[in-house]
């Protein structure tokens, strides 16, 4: 996956959106349904924060509205492209609420959403705008087949299965489409303290790395730790100066990103020991209200959720500025522009995180 350059050389601090020259895309990107080519001079909409830079990202960003109990696709220039579900969309009988986490499918062509408040995990077809797989019974936490008690940041890997964090019953599992029961789980299901990989405390995160590995998130006592495919630990080590990590990812060799679920809450960039890299911590207008997940773009810049400012932001690390933003800082909102408790999101293919571990690994 991109790396960040130099990152420890990096000067940190806070600062509003910057009016950076606008640099030429050098690719092109929409989601599989959409083959919309993107001009390669933005215009910014009326909907994106004054001075946002469409330039920075590589193409359209898949949001999970939370609040909105939708998922939406908004192009570099602040235009919503896709959403989930358009009224008719959803078949009787079914719901959609509280996506917290969304990501495109190896192919492109579905996004595995996780519903953590409802306890669900939803495989919807982009083309069609239907939920094609469902596990977790909604509304009903539970350990046993076709539950879940708050499942986390649900991803589809090269082979098909599904790893995703099961909160509150303190295991990781994998699942396969079309089955109701896990095909493989670490963790002692009820046992929760950070024993990894028999045993998990509160684990919110288990992204996939290049090779084949996980690196897992635990909320209680903020641990991180790295896991081979069989399961063996790697590492394990502290967020530095974080007191509830988040979706913790990997950037690039030994680069790791996480987030603080906290007010004022930061982003940190670390190094397998623990060794800060990175931080963004803005003050003021600025300060971030408890983001729960940074990815890196391609370029080098940092894609996040700023949940509780109701906005998605990307920060370039060199500058320490925001410069793009949807969502209006601290007001919520359904209207173009608008977001609610935004909590994930990733990037149309050909950039979506599976899609940069594959080509990573």
């Amino acid at each position: 996956m991109g790396g960040l350059e130099g990152l420890a050389a990096l000067v940190t601090g806070g600062g509003s959106i910057a009016n950076r020259p606008r640099q030429a895309l050098s690719s092109t990107t929409t989601s599989s349904t959409h083959y919309r080519k993107q001009p390669k001079r933005l215009t910014p909409s009326a909907y994106l924060a004054p001075g946002s830079d469409p330039s920075v990202l590589p193409g359209p960003v898949l949001i999970a509205d939370k609040s909105n109990n939708r998922l939406i696709e908004v192009s570099p220039t602040g235009n919503v492209l896709w959403e989930f579900p358009r009224p008719g969309d959803l078949a009787p009988g079914q719901t959609f609420r509280v996506p917290d986490d969304a990501f495109y499918t190896p192919d492109g062509k579905q996004i595995i959403a996780t519903q953590e408040d409802d306890f669900a995990v939803t495989l919807i077809d982009v083309a069609t705008h239907r939920i094609v797989w469902r596990y977790g019974t909604p509304g009903q936490s539970g350990a046993g087949p076709n539950q879940l008690w708050n499942p986390d940041d649900a991803i589809m890997l090269r082979d098909g299965r599904i790893v995703l964090a099961d909160i509150k019953n303190c295991r990781l599992v994998w699942l396969t489409t079309g089955a109701h029961t896990p095909v493989q789980q670490l963790g002692r299901t009820y046992y929760c303290h950070h024993r990894p990989p028999a045993r998990f405390a509160s684990p919110n995160g288990a992204f996939p790395v290049p090779g084949g590995g996980i690196v897992v998130t635990e909320i209680t006592h903020d641990w991180i730790t790295e896991l081979a495919p069989d399961g063996t630990v790697l590492w394990q080590t502290h967020a530095p100066g974080v007191g509830y990590p988040s979706d913790t990812n990997q950037i690039g060799p030994d680069r790791y990103l996480t987030v603080d679920v906290a007010h004022p809450g930061k982003i940190v960039a670390f190094d397998h020991t623990g060794r800060l890299l990175w931080e963004f911590r803005p003050t003021g207008r600025d300060t971030l209200d408890r983001p729960t997940l940074a990815e890196a773009l391609p370029n080098g810049d940092i894609l996040a959720t700023d949940d509780d400012n109701n906005r998605v932001i990307v920060v370039d690390p060199r500058t320490n500025r925001i410069v793009w933003q949807y969502g209006h800082t601290g007001v919520d909102g359904r209207a173009p522009g608008y977001l609610s408790d935004p909590d994930g999101g990733d990037l149309a293919p050909p950039h979506s995180l599976i899609s940069r571990v594959q080509s990573a690994g």
